[in-house]
């Protein structure tokens, strides 16, 4: 990655199945069912410096089925930020999007009503100084429809032209953002 990163730059990161391992047809409701990808927490430390913005885009359609409730994620962001305090990292804003994927919300990913939010809260976010990690194509079309260069998280590779980076593991996000 020969990106020039400075602290003009932004990073938007999906939650289950990059920061979190996902649940196999089930939804992270609390903290006892959530558990850190491995080397995260050192990596996005190690991270932290080169941007300006931790931004957090996540589809939560698990609050719009009932499933949790909106403290319930609230409570949940709080006990993974205290954890990732000690390591020295903060998120500037999660975003969420609990609306079911048949309700077409704006701010469910892959349309990019959370990146418009975030540039809102922080007019200074230029997105073509912005990098999305996500684990799925629709992370990945969020990521190019806002202008975004994207890196796609997870043990295979799918071909798509919404793809200009891949990574299988925390390790490799390193790599691609040291020399």
């Amino acid at each position: 990655m020969n990106l020039k990163i400075d602290k003009t730059w932004t990073l938007f990161l999906d939650r289950d199945g990059v920061i979190n391992h996902k649940l196999e047809d089930d939804y992270v409701k609390d903290y006892e069912e959530f558990e850190f990808m491995p080397d995260v927490k050192e990596v996005l430390q190690k991270l932290r410096p080169l941007f300006s913005w931790f931004i957090v885009v996540t589809n939560q359609q698990g609050i719009g089925k009932g499933l949790m409730t909106e403290n319930d994620f609230m409570r949940l962001h709080w006990q993974i930020e205290a954890e990732l305090f000690a390591y020295q990292v903060k998120f500037d804003k999660v975003y969420h999007c609990p609306e079911l994927a048949a309700k077409n919300s704006p701010n469910r990913k892959p349309e990019i009503g959370m990146a418009l939010a975030a540039k809102n809260d922080f007019p200074n976010i230029d997105f073509s100084k912005s990098i999305m990690i996500g684990d799925s194509l629709s992370d990945m079309e969020f990521g190019k429809k806002a202008g975004m260069f994207t890196v796609f998280f997870g043990e295979k590779q799918p071909t798509s032209t919404y793809i200009d980076y891949y990574a299988k593991n925390w390790l490799e996000v390193a790599k691609l953002f040291t020399k």
